[in-house]
């Protein structure tokens, strides 16, 4: 998949063709004033929605890598394909994408569209600025090649569909070694973690020694540990690769060693495998379960499936009925949170919400700021993430959790990322998340409005 192999590059852009001439296909055949959606067998998404009996759109063939360009160190990328294709496709030339999110079924399309983030954040920001070019299937049913600057490029972050789906993705890509050295730092004290956070997003360094990835996990109060990634080739001298797809648990180690090594692909996927620390709720962390629970299916899409069940048999719930425990609330939420506020966020999490462990992902954007989600330039944040229930009784129905969570974020200065539920009022949500604005780029590209508003999206569940 190099830029100038020829027949196999050209192989692929035909391929890439006919999947856009399916998918055009597909859109003719959904009737006029049925929802526009993607007939996609995958989500990472954590808001209900309506059902429809319409077809969605045929986006099949729309995952895999057109080409690779070495030189410009580039990739051209079909719209749906998971980032565990492209890292597959990259790897062996020493390439990878700037940000690979978390989990391995995450689209490229999706993670700019929405939004994506992991520990080359701090550098590099998030995935959407490493794109260089990209065609949009838009609501009109047209392709409409964006570039940055352009009124789509600009407003396509974070607008999840409502201004139509990348097809094609031209990005950057940037050099990577075979390994990564990992040092896991305890602080104990929350100020301390958030002036060390700001000193190396500043700096790119710590104690000397160059960071090329950032990100951390909060215990408990009072037991923070910041992990510091650093790009190696295979050292040597009897020196081992951890394997955190097998008996023993990635998040556990943080805090069992002060210093780890990884292979650069099982570090870009050692959240991907237990799903963060979510897999025990499903029994994949007990020793005996462990032992014959396939390696193949250590994997978030497979726990993801599980959590479908869950909410389709309501097998939580009965549970809960039986041992006579208070109703849960879902509270799965990422939030941007300045990073001189990070230790008053944190104080307030343990004492309103009380769920633990939660991610710690600094972030900077890396050379201008984005309308749709208007995160501030020369800012670090940190991005808290935070997935489980918790008991609140008969007040569920009002999400009282993820209300006082939206109400802090936004005191404090902060911003949330809409893959979730969401519970803002109109003229709230509109003045967040630019929604003049984006209604005005939509009504250009989606004048008979065939696709839901983000509002609809992430609100009204549409």
């Amino acid at each position: 998949m190099i830029s100038g192999g020829g027949s196999w590059e050209q192989r692929a852009r035909d391929r890439h063709d006919e999947a856009v001439a399916r998918l055009r296909a597909s859109y003719s055949a959904i009737p006029a004033g049925q929802p526009v959606r993607l007939a996609k067998k995958t989500s990472n998404l954590f808001r209900p929605r309506q059902a429809t009996g319409a077809p969605g759109l045929d986006v099949s063939g729309l995952d895999g890598v057109i080409s690779v360009d070495r030189q410009a160190r580039t990739a051209d990328v079909a719209g749906m394909t998971t980032y565990e294709h492209l890292v597959d496709a990259t790897l062996p030339y020493g390439l990878m994408p700037l940000v690979v999110p978390q989990l391995r079924t995450i689209t490229l399309g999706g993670a700019v569209s929405g939004l994506g983030i992991e520990s080359t954040s701090f550098r590099s920001g998030l995935p959407h600025e490493s794109v260089i070019e990209m065609d949009v299937f838009t609501g009109a049913g047209e392709v409409v090649t964006t570039r940055p600057g352009d009124e789509l490029f600009d407003a396509f972050p974070n607008s999840y569909g409502s201004l139509g789906y990348a097809t094609r993705l031209r990005i950057e890509l940037e050099p990577v070694r075979s390994h990564v050295a990992l040092r896991h730092v305890r602080f104990d004290d929350a100020s301390l973690l958030a002036k060390t956070i700001a000193m190396i997003v500043d700096s790119g360094e710590y104690a000397g020694e160059r960071v090329d990835g950032l990100d951390g996990v909060a215990f408990e109060p009072g037991e923070h540990y910041l992990t510091l990634a650093r790009w190696s080739d295979y050292p040597g001298g009897g020196a081992q690769a951890s394997d955190y797809v097998g008996q023993q648990i990635y998040y556990r180690s943080i805090q069992q060693r002060e210093t780890d090594l990884l292979t650069t692909y099982d570090y870009l996927w050692r959240w991907d495998t237990d799903w963060f620390w979510c897999s025990g709720a499903f029994g994949a962390q007990h020793p005996r379960l462990r032992k014959v629970w396939p390696r193949k299916y250590r994997r978030s899409d497979v726990y993801y499936r599980m959590v479908g069940w869950d909410h389709r048999f309501h097998i939580a719930d009965r549970l809960d009925k039986r041992a006579g425990r208070p109703e849960r609330e879902r509270v799965i939420q990422d939030v941007e949170i300045p990073v001189e506020k990070l230790p008053e966020f944190l104080e307030w999490f343990d004492a309103e919400v009380g769920m633990r462990p939660v991610w710690l992902c600094p972030l900077r954007l890396r050379e201008r700021e984005w309308p749709t989600y208007p995160l501030t330039l020369d800012t670090t944040y940190v991005n808290v993430g935070f997935w489980g229930t918790v008991h609140v009784g008969p007040d569920r129905v009002d999400a009282p959790k993820n209300r006082a969570i939206e109400a802090k974020v936004h005191e404090l200065g902060g911003h949330k990322s809409l893959y979730s539920e969401a519970f803002y009022d109109r003229e709230t949500f509109d003045r967040l998340y630019d929604g003049e604005h984006l209604g005005a780029v939509k009504a250009t590209y989606d004048p008979d409005n065939r696709l839901t508003s983000l509002y609809d999206k992430a609100v009204r569940r549409r």
